[in-house]
């Protein structure tokens, strides 16, 4: 369960130029990250309309995040780049009853 003071990290994610990711990457890139949410908080998708993505994990600090996420098999293929900020989360909302 995430809360305040949680130590969070941001993945943003785009595509390298001229590189193009086949059905397989996809499916071993979706191997890793439901992988990575089974050992701690994980939030990701896709961006719509836009050829890139975010990560939000939960790490001890920049350094074991940017490891975890280097091992992506989009990223060691170089098929995508990406920026990553540490996040400070400041507010976190009840269970919210629709």
């Amino acid at each position: 369960m995430i809360k305040e003071g949680s130590k969070l990290y941001v993945r943003i994610d785009s595509r390298v130029k001229g590189k193009k990711a086949t059905n397989q990457d996809f499916m071993d890139h979706m191997s890793f990250v439901n992988d990575l949410a089974k050992e701690r908080y994980f939030a990701g998708g896709a961006f719509s309309g836009v050829d890139g993505g975010m990560i939000l994990l939960e790490a001890e600090n920049l350094e074991e995040a940017r490891k975890c996420l280097l091992k992506d098999p989009i990223i060691e293929r170089g098929l995508y780049e990406f920026e990553l900020y540490e996040w400070d989360l400041v507010v976190v909302s009840d269970d919210i009853e629709a």
